[in-house]
């Protein structure tokens, strides 16, 4: 990737759930540094108000697209109408996503089957068509959005784990995929962001606060992954505390499931 994607000035940013939360935040930090920036998501009143600060940060045009990344044939939609409209995608963030804290014997399977259309397959299904257009023009940069609870599970994450592991391991594939096509990707896995991604996924309201002190603010989660644009990063954990928790959990397995029944079940 050339040294000018990194400064992203007029280059195209396509964010998938990028109507509020980290993806919105995402969007703007692109914004301020230069880039085109493409938002969709489900909510299009929402989008059209982020569309507009980024045309605003950016002092050009920002685009809006209505999307459900759970249905394919409104993905191949609006990813044509991107490269016909807007022009080839070099950086895809792909952010959307949601979680449901509830354990595996009582979680509603078809929140489950949704959560695994939404978390995985329209992350593959968008990911597929972004990257054979910059599979073309030999450049681009993927950037999935997974979480630290694809490195380490706790209780009544099981779904939501699941997806994220699903996640970490098809970037790890589809990154030597690319390699050699001048196509890098990168996985995010950041802990607990202080969004509205708490409003579905926590029941009782107070896993935000038992967990306090890791709990991350968007602004800087944010400006990290923009930062990652044109590096050669393979993947960023947050925060830090987290980080050496997950190698902890990877090295001694059955310590770490002791632990996270006796100390770190905050849900």
């Amino acid at each position: 990737m050339t040294k000018n994607t990194n400064q992203l000035t007029d280059k195209i940013v396509f964010i998938t759930g990028g109507s509020a939360g980290l993806g919105e935040e995402v969007a703007y930090q692109a914004a301020r540094k230069g880039a085109t920036v493409v938002v969709t998501a489900r909510r299009l009143d929402l989008l059209e108000m982020v569309r507009k600060k980024c045309s605003m940060l950016s002092n050009k045009p920002a685009y809006a697209y209505r999307l459900d990344v759970s249905n394919p044939d409104e993905i191949q939609k609006v990813i044509e109408q991107v490269y016909q409209e807007v022009g080839n995608i070099d950086v895809l963030i792909n952010n959307a996503g949601f979680g449901y804290f509830e354990e595996a014997l009582t979680v509603d399977m078809s929140v489950a089957e949704n959560m695994f259309r939404v978390n995985v397959l329209g992350l593959m299904y968008v990911t597929q068509l972004v990257a054979i257009q910059m599979a073309e023009k030999e450049n681009g940069h993927i950037i999935n959005i997974a979480s630290q609870a694809g490195k380490m599970a706790t209780p009544k994450s099981s779904i939501y784990s699941a997806t994220k592991f699903a996640v970490i391991g098809y970037s790890n594939a589809l990154r030597l995929e690319l390699k050699p096509l001048n196509i890098i990707v990168t996985t995010v896995n950041p802990g607990p962001i202080d969004t509205n991604f708490f409003d579905i996924a926590d029941k009782s309201g107070n896993y935000l606060e038992k967990v306090g002190k890791l709990v991350l603010k968007t602004e800087s989660v944010a400006d990290r992954i923009i930062g990652l644009v044109g590096t050669q990063k393979r993947e960023l954990n947050l925060p830090y505390a987290l980080e050496i928790a997950s190698k902890f959990y990877m090295l001694f397995p059955k310590t770490s499931d002791y632990l996270a029944l006796k100390l770190f079940d905050n849900k």
